[in-house]
């Protein structure tokens, strides 16, 4: 437990940015799940709109700092070759 109020104050600050880390990351696992399910049906054009959505939702964590910008081009680089190998495969 912190002693000094500025402490105190970041650790409300934290908290705060904790909820908000865990919201968009939570948002970005629903999207990636929604593509996957997408890809497994093999609804090509279903695929290609859940995978715009997915990027942008990296993007824009990596840009946040929510997580790191190689995890997000990793993930971006799984996902664009899944939904290749389902254009590929029709």
């Amino acid at each position: 437990m912190p002693n000094i109020k500025s402490a105190e104050k970041r650790v409300k600050i934290i908290e705060k940015k904790t909820l908000q880390n865990k919201s968009v990351k939570s948002k970005i696992s629903t999207y990636a799940k929604k593509f996957k399910v997408a890809v497994a049906n093999k609804d090509i054009a279903a695929s290609e709109a859940a995978f715009k959505d997915v990027v942008s939702l990296l993007d824009k964590a990596a840009c946040d700092n929510v997580i790191h910008k190689n995890s997000a081009d990793r993930k971006k680089a799984h996902y664009a070759k899944m939904l290749d190998d389902l254009k590929a495969a029709k």
